[in-house]
């Protein structure tokens, strides 16, 4: 649930009109399937790394184990910046949303507030948070089903006044509007929209029985989130022409409404879409929420690794990283730029940064989970003996690599083409980031890869022995 939290959020209830808008209905289908199954390969890659070592810091964690000190540590703020700077959009994201009910009132009042509201119960206990995102992401999944099943009986008449199920399919309507190159500008929005699977892998290190609980996540939470994207695209893509001027799209001042609340709006149905608009809020609330947790974790890991000042590695006494969260925090208050560029240009650009960020830690788990598994046989163990194994490898972390690497460097093509200044420098910013954080770090530090005898394939001890425990009681060994 906590994967499906952070995944569902701004992403599909705000940005997926962007990706019709842009690419047409058929174009953002193809970008959203595509990304889809690269994040499915990135999850198995994911899975069995996190279930044989689960650490709350998994990303940056298993870069420095199985790459080099130097990757992991660029890893590894490159995670925490993206997930604080989605923290930021999130919030641009709910004042868009409180538009609907208050549109005179300013939205750096609600990012001010739900910042405050996230932050005191991150504040509170891992528990706490993880109870409390476990009733936000389920209201969002039934929100979600109830979006869908409403939609269909919108496309085949029974709800609504819909009378053409297929116009916007039919030839002559732009379905893949843009062609390729809009694709995969699509890319960069489908992308920020799936960010948030990975997180079952930030959760182990609090989970009580990670190497249960993490390939059962892995082998559920993609599908469930596919069939969410995939049949929310279609329904939007079948009801709304991406013509319509209230999607959302990229470049624009400000932003309507949701497409899953302006698909209600046009049936005639107020209060529900009313009651959408108010579930839209929810979502985007826990993803915000997955994101404080994430970034506050990574950082705390950082920190006890050496990779970010020790006093982000002190928890109070709930155990809570207080200072770690109190700093991720921080960085959303690049919420309020909504209140000085627009709230459709400042999630316009948080989109992009975060987006091309996430991109990048994905890469990362792709090249981790190649040299894992090599140094993981090199090493004599049996792969028998892993808790979960990565069906497709080595293609699929191979592919996935190939594809991020497309993804990144096309996703903002056209502006690069057109010599938008601006716009590339949001959509491209955090590559030149991370790479000076990796190699500045290598300068400095003298770092090499790690070679594959030498790596720590170690788990952390309570996970071992708690494993030990449960065999001796089960007679099933991990």
């Amino acid at each position: 649930m906590i994967a499906i939290g952070g995944s569902i959020g701004t992403g599909l209830f705000v940005a997926s009109g962007g990706s019709i808008a842009q690419a047409g209905p058929g174009g953002a289908l193809v970008a959203f399937a595509a990304v889809g199954l690269m994040v499915y390969l990135l999850m198995q890659s994911l899975g069995e790394m996190t279930a044989k070592i689960p650490v709350a810091g998994s990303f940056q964690t298993f870069a420095t184990r199985f790459v080099s000190p130097s990757f992991g540590f660029a890893i590894g703020w490159n995670y925490w910046f993206n997930w604080a700077i989605t923290v930021a959009a999130e919030l641009v994201a709910a004042g868009i949303v409180m538009s609907f009910w208050l549109p005179d009132v300013p939205g750096w009042v609600w990012a001010g507030g739900f910042l405050v509201v996230l932050t005191a119960l991150n504040a509170l206990s891992s528990k706490a948070f993880g109870e409390g995102e476990f009733w936000l992401a389920l209201i969002k999944v039934v929100a979600v089903i109830a979006f869908i099943i409403a939609g269909v009986l919108m496309i085949f008449g029974i709800l609504g006044s819909h009378t053409d199920p297929l116009a916007n399919w039919r030839e002559g309507q732009d379905v893949f509007n843009g062609g390729w190159l809009s694709i995969v500008a699509v890319f960069m929005i489908a992308g920020f929209s799936f960010q948030g699977t990975e997180l079952v892998g930030v959760a182990a290190g609090e989970a009580k029985d990670p190497r249960r609980e993490v390939p059962r996540a892995v082998r559920t939470v993609f599908w469930r989130i596919m069939l969410f994207y995939i049949g929310a695209i279609f329904i939007i893509g079948t009801l709304l022409p991406f013509t319509d001027p209230s999607l959302l799209a990229s470049g624009e001042a400000d932003v309507a409404s949701s497409p899953f609340t302006l698909v209600f709006e046009r049936a005639g149905i107020a209060f529900a879409a009313a009651a959408m608009n108010a579930v839209i809020l929810t979502a985007i609330l826990s993803a915000g929420n997955s994101g404080l947790y994430a970034s506050t974790r990574m950082l705390y890991s950082m920190a006890h690794d050496g990779k970010a000042p020790k006093i982000f590695g002190r928890t109070n006494s709930r155990g809570v990283p207080i200072f770690a969260l109190l700093a991720t925090a921080a960085v959303g208050l690049f919420g309020f730029l909504a209140a000085l560029v627009g709230q459709g240009a400042a999630y316009a650009w948080l989109l992009n940064v975060s987006g091309l960020c996430g991109f990048i830690v994905w890469v990362g788990l792709a090249v981790s989970h190649y040299r894992f598994r090599r140094g993981y046989v090199a090493q004599g163990y049996d792969l028998s003996d892993l808790p979960y194994k990565a069906p497709l490898f080595p293609l699929g972390p191979i592919v996935a690599f190939v594809m991020l690497l497309l993804v990144i460097g096309g996703q903002n093509f056209e502006a690069v083409v057109a010599g938008k200044g601006l716009e590339v420098l949001s959509a491209y910013i955090g590559l030149p980031l991370f790479l000076g954080l990796w190699l500045i770090h290598r300068y400095v530090t003298k770092s090499k890869v790690v070679p594959l005898l030498e790596m720590d394939l170690s788990a952390p001890a309570d996970i071992e022995e708690s494993a030990k425990v449960r065999s001796a009681r089960t007679g099933v060994t991990n």
